[in-house]
């Protein structure tokens, strides 16, 4: 035996008996341990360099991108995947979002329900909340109007277990809209209806107007038609129903988080969603 056969030396030295660290690409749901504290949770973000952990009582810190964390007791460096290889950790609406195991896993539909008034606030809800209500298994249905409201509400004939929230717009005090949500009150369904609304005359101003490059949204006169009169105004094309679904189309696409909306519509909505899941225990 050459003791000497070897020379310490030689490079690499340095690391010999040294634990590998090796690289990890982030991606949403890895849990993993920060060396310098201990400090455990599951990433949920990533940006500006730093990773976004959350531990399994809801508390937030954020980490530099790197070295410093352990995965399954072995020592990683965290990287920022590939552009478009993680999928979004959070809902459209800021929720979390479910995890790998629940895709494509179907589930039924709660017995309470959400009605929409408006065939653009609907698609609305669906663009931002879509994905929160197919966890819960409550479903959305399109009302046309209010007008009949209080035989819709009968028909559908809510108890507990089997809530009905209904979105209006326009629900302030002296209209039209609070007279019929009065009437529905008034019909004794206690605490198994619940109607909310917004104050727009239409849900195309619940989107915040800097998304659209104005400074506000334009006012309208009272006799003129909403939807013709805001685009006449904006000078966007405006002659028929036609205009009216190619403008929509153009701001729904701008929409793509509850940040893009006005903060009193988001309350609303997502209070509609808190009140029809209340009875069931079970719901995620």
């Amino acid at each position: 035996m050459n003791r000497y056969a070897t020379d310490v030396l030689t490079p690499g030295w340095q690391k010999a008996g040294c634990p590998v660290v090796t690289d990890v690409p982030m991606k949403p749901g890895l849990v993993v341990e920060v060396d310098a504290d201990g400090f455990c949770g599951a990433i949920v973000a990533w940006e500006n360099g730093f990773a976004i952990l959350e531990d399994r009582h809801g508390r937030r810190r954020s980490f530099p991108v790197g070295t410093g964390f352990h995965l399954e007791g072995r020592p990683v460096c965290l990287c920022v995947p590939p552009r478009g290889a993680a999928a979004a950790a959070h809902t459209a609406s800021g929720s979390r979002a479910a995890g790998e195991a629940s895709h494509g896993r179907a589930r039924v539909a709660l017995p309470s329900r959400i009605y929409v008034e408006g065939r653009h606030d609907a698609e609305l809800v669906e663009k931002i909340w879509g994905d929160d209500l197919r966890h819960v298994g409550i479903v959305v249905e399109y009302l046309g109007g209010i007008d009949d409201l209080v035989r819709v509400v009968a028909q559908f004939d809510p108890a507990p277990g089997r809530r009905l929230g209904v979105l209006v717009d326009h629900l302030v005090a002296a209209t039209k809209e609070r007279h019929i949500a009065d009437q529905v009150t008034r019909g004794g369904y206690g605490d198994v209806v619940l109607i909310a609304g917004h104050r727009f005359v239409d849900v195309w101003q619940a989107i915040r107007p800097q998304l659209l490059g104005l400074a506000d949204w334009p006012v309208v006169p009272r006799d003129a038609d909403f939807k013709l009169g805001t685009l006449a105004a904006l000078g966007w094309p405006h002659r028929d129903q036609a205009d009216i679904a190619r403008a929509w189309q153009s701001m729904l696409a701008k929409v793509t988080s509850y940040r893009d909306l006005d903060a009193d519509f988001v309350r609303t909505v997502e209070r509609l969603i808190d009140f029809v899941t209340q009875d069931h225990p079970d719901a995620p």
